[in-house]
């Protein structure tokens, strides 16, 4: 009867932290969406009624607008406003980098020095990470995951023979921390030097 009651105890808990994230995840997807439905709102009501589907025309909205304030954010003196406001407000908010990082990886600008996929060697293991910086004396640093978000996880100061930087996109990575290490293979595949840990 005590295994029983273990068994079911654990696979509540299990389930419990397996449906949190994706119930968090959808809920502030959500919330987001409606937040920005509300302020193109006054637009939207300047629709005729007879027309159909006023909510695909505030989406619409939307994406236009996010892809004219990326635009925007691209020129030189907006380009420089923004990163003046960045480095003396934003970046002082707890986890706007890692997000900034993260947004910039997933959206195909690889060429963001932070958040580079890598197999890192600590003690007798392969950890799945992503290189966070490049010090001058030839060291990384580097964030290992906790699983499964890798929005927490430890920092490590490692030599580069120690680090290895994966072929792969973030994603992939992220992938492997969401699904409790499933596709690893790929990553150790993908390595651009071979580990000496294998």
């Amino acid at each position: 009867m005590n295994k029983l009651a273990e068994f079911s105890k654990t696979t509540l808990i299990g389930g419990f932290l397996i449906l949190l994230p994706i119930y968090l995840s959808v809920l502030l997807l959500l919330k987001t969406l409606q937040g920005l439905l509300a302020l193109v709102a006054p637009v939207t009501a300047q629709i005729p009624a007879a027309v159909e589907f006023r909510q695909v025309f505030a989406v619409l909205i939307v994406v236009a607008a996010c892809f004219v304030a990326g635009l925007l954010v691209r020129t030189g003196p907006i380009a420089r406003g923004v990163g003046s406001l960045e480095r003396n407000l934003l970046e002082k908010i707890p986890g706007y980098s890692l997000l900034r990082g993260f947004a910039s990886r997933i959206g195909g600008r690889e060429d963001a020095a932070t958040f580079e996929p890598a197999l890192v060697e600590i003690e007798d293991a392969l950890a799945p990470a992503m290189i966070i910086e490049r010090l001058p004396d030839g060291r990384f640093t580097v964030l290992v995951p906790s699983v499964p978000t890798p929005a927490a996880g430890a920092l490590y100061v490692l030599t580069a023979d120690r680090v290895h930087p994966v072929d792969v996109p973030l994603h992939k990575l992220l992938k492997v921390y969401s699904k409790w290490g499933e596709g690893m293979a790929e990553l150790v595949a993908a390595a651009k030097i071979a580990p000496r840990i294998v």
